[in-house]
């Protein structure tokens, strides 16, 4: 499965603009998107998307070619589905390492 990491990372919070107001404060992100969904962030090298809701832990994202079949053989090798948003289409898979990544097309 060809893969690229994308540099983009995903964490969630309660309160997204405490979190957000944190990383602009003490690591020098800029807010360059405030919506219902999600809060983006953008510094030199990475983009941080802060979500909605109970802390999961910071997921990666990975550009596959089709989440359909990528979602399909990484459970078949014991991977986990966290998160499922086919409407994306995008979904969030735990690894049998403990890793968390966002699948996306």
């Amino acid at each position: 499965m060809a893969n690229t990491f994308g540099t983009d990372i995903l964490i969630q919070a309660e309160d997204r603009m405490k979190a957000a107001n944190f990383y602009v404060k003490e690591l020098g992100f800029t807010i360059t998107d405030k919506n219902s969904k999600m809060i983006g962030l953008h510094g030199e090298h990475i983009n941080l998307f802060i979500e909605p809701g109970p802390a999961l832990g910071p997921v990666l994202e990975v550009t596959v070619k089709s989440v359909k079949k990528a979602r399909a053989n990484l459970t078949k090798k014991g991977c986990k589905i966290i998160k499922d948003e086919p409407e994306v289409p995008r979904v969030y898979v735990k690894d049998p390492y403990g890793l968390i990544y966002n699948l996306t097309e």
